[in-house]
């Protein structure tokens, strides 16, 4: 990747009205953004267990073998569901959802790598499931927050420049529109929005709602972009993808004023010990779904890249034992796999054959 390439994927600093707008948000304060309760990144005192894990941790981060990958995307996607509702996993927190007639995708990255230079960084687990090129329209492409592992330049410059995808409309949190105009994405298909506030986009209702997390690209612009989790409201179907999150009590409060939900999509993986508000584990992802008064949990951020220090399949097996303890319905697809919330699948522990290999 050439120097220009990657200072290119930083992004770029919000400026003028789109500043000022951050400026004027009640979740702005001292020159960032704040978390809705008092959030630390990381524990104080923990660098070093952190670097004797990078360095000698016994857990298996990487896949012994291939990861299946469903090949039937383009083809499953050319047939609306005959439900109204269908959620297709392409890895860690992308998804394709249908829902009421409308496509939306969600926190698109196709990088080989989650950096801003592709020689290094976390590297993918299994190819995407389907290209850019073979997606069908999407009315809207959500971003849930400007981290590498949810916001992938390479994959924004290819739908800004896909024909088929012109009238995709982008929303995202308050200043992450800055990263898309400077990566081709016209002024004005893109919706900003800070917590609690909606934008429609046909029938649909997106409604950005509080997250515990953070942001940021480089070194020098931690927390000037605005994180969320997403309510998505049709007519007939409403659904919740969280983002990236640490618990709060909070969500219970999304429960109860957007719920019940047909479906949830909740994070599960790269959590630790060392960073315990900014990120969820397995049982406190249960337990945000039944918070959330959700139907089925469908669980995301696993799978695709190793972030943290817990072995790779570790999420599925104990998002399974959480879920069947709280008679929690759940739902495990593989990569590209899809699944119509009114006819879930049994879970298929496939994570097991190849952690066997």
């Amino acid at each position: 990747m050439p120097l220009s390439d990657w200072t290119r994927a930083l992004g770029a600093a919000p400026t003028g009205e789109r500043l000022a707008r951050i400026q004027a948000s009640p979740h702005w304060r001292d020159g960032v953004f704040q978390n809705p309760i008092p959030t630390r990144k990381t524990l104080p005192g923990t660098m070093g267990q952190t670097l004797r894990r990078q360095l000698g941790g016994p857990e298996q981060r990487v896949p012994p073998g291939p990861l299946p990958v469903v090949d039937r995307v383009k083809e499953t996607l050319a047939v609306l569901p005959r439900s109204g509702l269908r959620a297709t996993w392409l890895g860690h927190s992308t998804m394709v959802l249908e829902m009421d007639g409308h496509r939306l995708l969600v926190d698109p990255v196709w990088a080989e790598r989650v950096s801003p230079w592709q020689r290094v960084g976390p590297k993918r687990f299994h190819r995407p499931p389907v290209s850019i090129g073979g997606l069908p329209p999407m009315d809207v492409v959500l971003i849930t927050h400007d981290h590498y592992d949810h916001l992938d330049m390479g994959a924004v410059q290819a739908l800004a420049a896909n024909r088929a995808q012109a009238k995709a409309r982008f929303v995202v949190p308050l200043g992450v529109g800055a990263h898309l105009e400077r990566w081709g994405v016209s002024p004005k298909r893109i919706t900003e929005l800070d917590w609690h506030e909606s934008a429609d986009v046909g029938a649909l209702t997106l409604t950005a709602t509080p997250a515990r997390h953070f942001s940021g690209r480089g070194l020098r612009d931690g927390d000037r972009t605005l994180w969320a989790s997403f309510v998505i409201d049709g007519p007939s179907h409403r659904v919740f993808h969280s983002g990236d999150s640490g618990p709060w009590d909070g969500f219970s409060e999304v429960g109860a004023t957007h719920g019940p939900f047909d479906l949830t999509m909740v994070k599960i993986g790269a959590y630790g010990p060392t960073w315990p508000d900014i990120h969820l584990d397995p049982e406190q992802a249960v337990a945000t779904h039944v918070a959330l008064r959700g139907k089925l949990l469908l669980p995301i951020h696993w799978g695709t890249f190793n972030l943290a220090f817990h072995a790779w399949d570790e999420p599925a097996e104990r998002v399974v034992a959480a879920a069947r303890a709280a008679e929690v319905a759940l739902v495990m697809p593989r990569p590209g796999e899809s699944i119509e919330p009114c006819e879930p699948p049994p879970v298929s522990e496939w994570w097991r054959a190849v952690r066997a290999r």
